[in-house]
């Protein structure tokens, strides 16, 4: 079982985001130390463009034998297009895996059992792919968006419905993914007919692209780590 980081380097809103210290170690050092507690995987394979990612991670226990692509490391490529390098370079050099994980390289408020439970319902359920997701925090069916300085509701046929009446209505966290192998290479996409939700608590989702993100991830932390900081 494997457990592929795709590890960009640069970011324009949080410079250095992917080895920034969080908490006195690099982000992407707590999140490595998450998958290894996790028991799950014989190997985590850190795809960045960065040679101080790159230190880093094999530092943490993770492998770096190449540096990513120049066509996988700008704007333009997308999570399986990176996937699909690494486990064609693995495969290239002999080494096959029936499972992975995608798991990305700022989900620190994931923890080691968390993909321990995840890993045991994507085999369970003999899933295609297994999403983490969470529920979004306020009904979805009460959004609108704003025209010409006027609210334009999105779903006015829910106006006078009760939000307790309201189906609730779920998005990816943006965290992790298990796949099987062979069907992702088949079809290049991550997203299948037969994908099971794995739903996460809203305390542990938090996408960091903003100094605020950042900040909210760190008070997130704070709460599940108050008793080790």
């Amino acid at each position: 079982m494997i457990a592929i980081i795709p590890a960009r380097g640069g970011s324009k809103r949080i410079p250095g985001k992917n080895i920034k210290p969080f908490f006195g170690k690099p982000i992407i050092a707590r999140v490595i130390e998450n998958v290894l507690k996790s028991g799950v995987f014989s190997t985590v394979f850190v795809s960045t463009d960065d040679e101080e990612i790159a230190r880093i991670a094999q530092q943490c226990g993770a492998e770096v034998p190449v540096l990513r692509s120049g066509k996988n490391s700008d704007d333009y490529a997308t999570t399986s297009d990176v996937l699909i390098e690494v486990l064609d370079y693995l495969a290239a050099t002999g080494r096959n895996y029936d499972k992975a994980c995608c798991m990305y390289p700022t989900s620190v408020l994931i923890e080691g059992q968390d993909l321990k439970t995840a890993y045991d319902y994507f085999l369970e359920k003999q899933a295609s792919v297994l999403l983490a997701c969470v529920a979004y925090s306020h009904p979805i069916q009460r959004s609108f968006t704003i025209k010409d300085h006027k609210v334009c509701l999105q779903f006015p046929q829910y106006i006078n419905s009760r939000s307790q009446d309201l189906e609730k209505v779920y998005h990816d966290t943006g965290s992790f993914y298990f796949f099987d192998v062979l069907n992702f290479m088949e079809t290049k996409t991550l997203w299948q007919e037969q994908i099971v939700p794995f739903i996460v608590d809203e305390n542990k989702v938090q996408d960091i692209d903003t100094p605020e993100d950042w900040s909210m991830a760190e008070m997130k932390f704070k709460l599940m780590h108050h008793e080790e900081l």
